[in-house]
């Protein structure tokens, strides 16, 4: 049985395919590497089918004998129905009314594994009870670890972000395929460091000692142990057991390597997953380059540690500014290949491999990514008060040209344009900031280098406004009380959505005029230049590269040849 069970896994690894249908990217920013000293995580949701919307879940206090029906986050079928807990809290997308937020990447893993159990609790709901039930990132891990021991996991491997006003986790888990449960360790990110991960399990060996304190096997008798604040780094009590009995490892439990075991590093995992974390720590750190060829996907080289500490303390701008990242300043640079045509373009259609005479090739995968459904930086403040101190930086569409628009985590209303029901992946609607921002982004991917630079100057303009607004009403609102408080976040949370829409509305109107049918019109406090009479000036049509110019004659010159 257990020989099966190993072939099975090799056989797995052996013919993953390199496209991801659905590939995230998260960073972990500890309080200690942020420049406020706020604690951060970002998400960027990369699914062809997800949509950019902001769920909202009212808390309260519930009835005994209360039950929650619950539908899996990807098909949205029903799966299972639980137990409802006495009191919930307030959820706004990914961070509760307590400044707990959580964010996730899934990596799959060997099989059977990556299929969860029939029966149990998906990833997506795992996220959303946790976010219902916990105040902290140790409450988060504990409610997770039961609710997967009790109920089941219906999921593979996922890795999860979490933080809270004063802690940063990574936290793993992958399912015990047809045995209840799943196998998980989680670890705290020291203070000062930032960690990330983007499809791809990333703990390998973990501590059974921290600063002289003993790490425990978090069974579900001595599971109240990670309250203790010296303990770091926690796991299930058979994460190790479950892999010697099924023959996926057979060294000392001191070499164990959660990633190694569950989740082996392929070339996809490197090249499409890996380099995702080394483009976000290569931006900080002036040391990454010695990780570069195992980014590129060479096992053998010095592989990516866990979490670094960065050159500087980071601001949520420059959070903001790492989920924009097409690989520029590396040999993968997305911008400058044959496939970015004569615009720069650093965007690929799937598939991401392809096959040339035999020999098989691959595309970048970058963080920004044309098929992001929504994208956010959590950023979590322990001197202000919860409502106030949590917000959720929210975006749709891809990162490199979203707005990243601050939604309060006390908020009890959701603007129109982030709202639940606004439209959907099949049905268009002129209020959603989804379908706005795809119009834009999907215009600009046309004559990309030019008129990227029109939309992040208005991105850039937005952003600020938002952050000083921020700034602003956090001196404002600190003393107010709590119903007060809650309509002021309101008012604040849709008045900057408000601006987001109309600024990017007049941007959409603005890049069609200045762009239509291959001209490039000449812009002057924000309208197109024209002539006293009204007649439009100033166009320019500028040519293609002269490298594109000898591919359509190295291609076409004998038609195209004057006579």
């Amino acid at each position: 049985m257990r020989k099966i069970f190993l072939v099975a896994a090799i056989f797995s690894i052996m013919n993953f395919q390199f496209s991801i249908s659905e590939a995230c990217t998260n960073f972990i920013c500890s309080r200690g590497a942020s420049a406020d000293g706020s604690t951060m995580i970002t998400y960027a949701a990369d699914s062809h089918t997800r949509y950019g919307q902001l769920r909202y879940h009212k808390g309260g206090d519930h009835q005994p004998g209360e039950m929650v029906k619950l539908y899996n986050y990807g098909s949205l079928k029903f799966q299972i129905e639980i137990p409802q807990v006495p009191h919930t809290y307030s959820v706004v997308g990914f961070i509760n009314e307590h400044q707990l937020a959580i964010g996730e990447t899934t990596w799959g893993g060997i099989e059977p594994l990556s299929k969860g159990n029939d029966m149990g609790i998906d990833y997506g709901n795992l996220i959303y009870l946790a976010l219902q039930r916990a105040k902290t990132c140790r409450e988060a891990i504990v409610v997770m670890a039961n609710l997967v021991n009790t109920y089941g996991y219906a999921d593979g491997g996922e890795s999860f972000s979490l933080c809270d006003p004063n802690e940063t986790w990574i936290f793993e888990i992958t399912s015990k395929g047809s045995e209840k449960g799943a196998v998980w360790v989680a670890r705290r990110v020291p203070e000062g460091y930032v960690c990330g991960h983007a499809n791809q399990a990333r703990i390998t060996t973990f501590p059974k000692m921290h600063r002289g304190a003993p790490q425990v096997s978090l069974s579900f008798s001595n599971i109240s142990d990670i309250y203790n604040n010296r303990i770091e780094c926690v796991y299930a009590n058979d994460v190790v057991s479950f892999a010697r009995k099924h023959d996926l490892f057979h060294g000392s439990d001191a070499d164990f390597s959660f990633a190694d075991v569950y989740n082996p590093l392929t070339f996809s995992g490197l090249r499409a997953c890996e380099a995702r974390v080394y483009a976000m720590f290569n931006r900080i750190n002036g040391d990454m380059k010695r990780y570069e060829k195992f980014a590129m996907g060479d096992p053998k080289a010095e592989r990516l540690p866990l979490w670094i500490k960065p050159d500087h303390k980071l601001t949520v701008h420059d959070v903001m500014e790492l989920m924009r990242d097409h690989y520029e300043g590396t040999p993968m640079d997305m911008n400058g290949d044959v496939g970015a045509g004569p615009f720069h373009c650093p965007y690929r259609w799937r598939p991401m491999d392809f096959e040339v005479d035999g020999q098989k090739y691959v595309h970048e995968r970058a963080i920004s990514t044309q098929q992001t459904g929504f994208s956010f930086v959590a950023q979590c403040r322990s001197w202000l008060p919860d409502k106030l101190g949590g917000i959720i930086w929210f975006g749709v569409d891809d990162t490199y040209s979203t707005v990243y628009c601050p939604m309060f985590c006390g908020i009890s209303q959701v603007p129109v344009c982030f709202e639940e029901g606004n439209g959907s992946m099949s049905e268009y609607s002129e209020t959603a900031a989804f379908w706005l921002f795809n119009r834009v982004s999907n215009f600009c991917y046309l004559r990309y280098d030019s008129m990227i630079v029109d939309v992040r100057r208005v991105q850039g303009e937005l952003e600020s406004d938002f952050i000083k607004i921020v700034d602003g009403v956090s001196k404002q609102y600190e003393n107010y009380d709590d119903t007060r408080l809650v309509a002021a976040l309101n008012r604040t949370s849709n008045q900057c959505a408000d601006q987001m829409m109309r600024r990017w509305t007049q941007l959409d109107r603005l890049l069609l005029m200045k762009y239509v049918d291959g001209n490039i019109k000449t812009v002057e406090n924000g309208h197109i230049k024209t002539t006293p009479t009204g007649v439009v000036t100033g166009i320019k049509q500028p040519p293609y590269p002269e490298w594109f110019y000898r591919q359509i004659v190295n291609d076409h010159g004998d038609i195209l040849k004057e006579q």
